[in-house]
């Protein structure tokens, strides 16, 4: 049997056992950063399978890394596991939470930290069988959804002796994704001034909602002079607890985004400014609390064209007529013209991409494509700044449900989220034995990223120091303005 044939066969010989780890995670949704579960079952997994582990890597108790094998080429392949705030639901055409207002996997990471998994262990068996040179490791990286697992990560280099990485996502096609994605910061700020009786003596006190407003105000004039394709969004978190009393304390949360990391920090370094003539103005102090910030992608065309050639040996997902009458009914849940968007969004007809389950590999897709910037972020830009990185997609939702919506969720937990990752778990496969046995393969990757980096060095956004915020710690404060 070859290579291939070998690694599918593992895979579909366990596609029960990595089924069931899935629907057990999705039965267990943990929030960025408090992944105990998921990261611990996937820990187990690779230990029992031989892997040597290493929890609490980069000073996050939830991030882990493992390794098979020894000596180059080093694959790593990527694992998320976080879940979402407030999309707890069943499996079911409708809003349905399994416990309100709770967490759940509306962004599919149930699938795509196992079906990575599955990936890893099918390539360390082949890898052992055949006696192949090199080391297979598998990322177990949290919190992606507030993006900054990889991002402290990447800083603290945990991704440095790296020969490529590879991961995938759940979406509505089955493609590659050849296009970037958009930097960003996220901070609040936080503004203090002085409370007193709004009527009886206003000139006393010292409004920190001013301070806020004024802020916000300047932002609003400044997205004029910025760059057409930068995302400036914004939520005052507190703004004060009556009218009768000046606030004392406020606060607002901001995200910036721009297609690159260098037109993110010019931003942001000129919302700071808008944020201490604010202070001056209100008679306030400010200062900034940052939440995190990441790269744009620098996605590498030679691992994609490896990774389409083996998403085309695999096949689309066969949907049943069951499954597609399930995504029928999601469907119906949504907007009259969400399918129609999703569509054009892919520069596709339905017939083309498959309604209302994509049951076909797709060439090229709109949305995702080379030169394509999507209006979203991701913690996979970081790692792609320091190792040639590949990712894809495949059909895990039906055409025109959004992620992060409980119409995902139910979803990702059933069936069909499971052949889109067991559709995952092969290709990664496949590609990761690829750049472990063709070295020519390797060394175009890496050329490649050698001439989209530049020869620059990563540095990263985030403030020397960093901590992430948990439960048990309060926020620091890093800035002064």
């Amino acid at each position: 049997m070859s290579l291939e044939g070998s690694v599918l066969n593992y895979l579909s010989e366990n596609e029960n056992v990595l089924m069931s780890l899935s629907k057990d995670i999705w039965g267990h949704p943990q929030l960025a950063l408090e992944e105990t579960y998921a990261s611990k079952l996937i820990a187990g997994q690779l230990e029992e399978a031989g892997f040597a582990v290493k929890r609490g890597v980069a000073q996050i108790p939830t991030a882990f890394v493992a390794s098979w094998g020894e000596g180059k080429p080093i694959i790593g392949i990527l694992g998320e596991y976080d879940a979402l705030p407030g999309l707890s639901q069943k499996v079911s055409t409708k809003k349905e939470p399994i416990e309100e207002g709770a967490a759940g996997h509306g962004c599919g990471h149930n699938l795509l930290g196992v079906g990575s998994l599955g990936a890893a262990l099918a390539v360390k068996e082949e890898m052992k069988k055949d006696r192949i040179k090199g080391t297979i490791k598998y990322y177990g990286c949290p919190a992606e959804e507030t993006l900054i697992g990889k991002v402290i990560m990447t800083q603290a280099g945990v991704f440095d002796d790296l020969d490529a990485a590879i991961c995938w996502h759940p979406m509505h096609v089955n493609a590659i994704r050849g296009c970037s994605f958009l930097a960003l910061n996220s901070f609040k700020l936080n503004f203090h001034g002085v409370s007193t009786h709004a009527a009886a003596a206003p000139e006393m006190g010292r409004s920190a909602l001013d301070g806020i407003v004024l802020t916000d105000v300047g932002v609003n004039y400044l997205r004029e002079h910025v760059i057409q394709e930068a995302r400036i969004h914004c939520v005052i978190t507190n703004g004060g607890l009556a009218p009768n009393v000046v606030p004392s304390y406020a606060q607002a949360w901001y995200y910036v985004r721009a297609p690159r990391r260098d037109q993110v920090d010019e931003i942001y370094s000129r919302i700071l400014d808008i944020a201490k003539g604010a202070a001056l103005m209100s008679g306030t102090t400010c200062d900034v609390e940052f939440i995190g910030g990441c790269y744009d992608v620098i996605p590498n065309d030679v691992i994609g064209r490896i990774m389409l050639e083996k998403l085309k040996r695999i096949g689309a997902p066969n949907f049943t007529d069951e499954e597609k009458t399930f995504a029928k009914q999601l469907q119906a849940t949504l907007s009259p013209s969400a399918v129609e968007s999703a569509s054009r969004d892919c520069g596709l007809t339905k017939e083309e991409i498959g309604d209302p389950l994509c049951d076909k590999i797709l060439d090229r897709v709109d949305s995702l494509a080379k030169g394509r910037i999507r209006p979203a972020s991701t913690d996979v830009g970081d790692v792609s700044y320091v190792t040639p990185t590949g990712q894809f997609a495949t059909c895990c939702v039906p055409l025109g449900v959004a992620l992060h919506s409980w119409q995902s969720t139910a979803s990702v937990g059933s069936t069909i989220g499971f052949k889109g990752m067991m559709l995952a778990a092969k290709t990664l496969a496949l590609t990761a034995l690829d750049l472990e046995t063709r070295p020519d393969v390797l060394r175009a990757a890496h050329n490649e990223f050698k001439k989209a980096t530049r020869g620059k060095k990563y540095v990263s956004p985030l403030p020397e120091g960093f901590a992430p915020p948990t439960k048990k710690s309060a926020p620091s404060r890093w800035r002064g303005v």
